[in-house]
C-alpha cells in the first residue's frame, strides 16, 4: 500500500493555494487534485482516440457471435 504524502499535500494546499487549515481538511482528495490542476492534464477523449481504444480492446473476441443471446435490446431489433 502506498503512503500518503501529507506534508506535501499540506504544503501544496496551505502554501501554494493559501487555504486555511480548516478549509484544507474539509476538502475531498479529488477537490484538492482539481484545485492543484492535476485533473487539467488529462486530454479530452477524441473520436480518433476512441477508435484506437476500440480497436485495441474490442468488446467481442474472435469467434464470438452477435446473436444477442443475453436478450439485450440492440439498435437492430426495433426496441
Amino acid at each position: 500500500m502506498s503512503r500518503i504524502d501529507w506534508a506535501g499535500l499540506m504544503r501544496a494546499g496551505m502554501g501554494e493555494l493559501h487555504l486555511t487549515p480548516q478549509l484544507f481538511w474539509q476538502l475531498s482528495p479529488i477537490e484538492l487534485r482539481i484545485m492543484l490542476g492535476a485533473e487539467a492534464h488529462t486530454p479530452p477523449l477524441t473520436r480518433a482516440r476512441l477508435e484506437e481504444l476500440a480497436a485495441a480492446f474490442p468488446d467481442i473476441g474472435k469467434g464470438t457471435s452477435h446473436d444477442n443471446r443475453a436478450g439485450i435490446a440492440g439498435s437492430d431489433c426495433g426496441a
